[in-house]
């Protein structure tokens, strides 16, 4: 069983996909502690309700990144955490944060990248007239949206589609695609070369989901 900690900001609906997902007897992982660097973020109630232990760790009372990403360790550490999602967290990480945890943060990004990393995904899809568009979960490195894809999915954009009902569209993606990610790691499905993430066969996941093709 691998032991999880969701870090959030806001709503916590990704949150919800996971602990809905956790609930489950026979998924590999369980979400030990939700972390907020917002105290009055939704997803803590969430978790609150799900019996998931959660901690406060607000961004605005600590002088500085590295005193912050500091003490968000120290709760990974006090609640044994061995692996981490974000999950809307709203902060980028630093480098060196990132590589303590390297390869074992995962993040869930509205786009299917790597076109259109950072905000706006949706605004940004429809200007350019792309196609397709839809969300891709990977592992996490310094450099802001970048890393090992695990999995993404697809939809195709609709021409009357605007950038809000395009979001909600691709969110109801991305509550499928996070907790097939999450498993497939926790699995020991997935391992990563270079940049690339390499899945197992056994543990190719369901059918419908645009993903790298299984390599061993």
């Amino acid at each position: 069983m691998l032991n999880v900690a969701v870090l959030i900001s806001g709503r916590g609906s990704n949150l919800q996909s996971l602990i809905d997902a956790c609930a489950s007897p026979d998924y590999p992982a369980r979400i030990v502690v939700v972390i907020s660097n917002n105290p009055d973020a939704y997803g803590l109630e969430r978790a609150r309700l799900a019996g998931i232990p959660t901690s406060i760790v607000n961004h605005r009372e600590f002088e500085d990144r590295i005193s912050f990403e500091n003490a968000i360790d120290d709760e990974l550490k006090k609640y044994k955490a061995k692996f981490i999602c974000l999950a809307g967290f709203m902060r980028i990480l630093d480098a060196r944060f990132v590589n303590r945890w390297k390869d074992r943060i995962l993040n869930i990004h509205p786009s299917l990248l790597p076109s259109f990393k950072g905000l706006h995904t949706q605004e940004r899809a429809l200007e350019a007239g792309v196609r397709f568009t839809g969300c891709t979960v990977h592992i996490v490195r310094p450099e802001m949206d970048e890393g090992p894809i695990i999995l993404q999915a697809a939809l195709a954009v609709d021409p009357e589609d605007n950038a809000e009902n395009l979001s909600a569209k691709v969110l109801e993606l991305e509550h499928i695609i996070y907790p097939e990610a999450l498993k497939l790691v926790a699995m020991g499905g997935v391992s990563v070369s270079g940049n690339k993430a390499i899945i197992k066969k056994a543990t190719y996941p369901t059918e419908g989901l645009i993903s790298p093709k299984p390599l061993s």
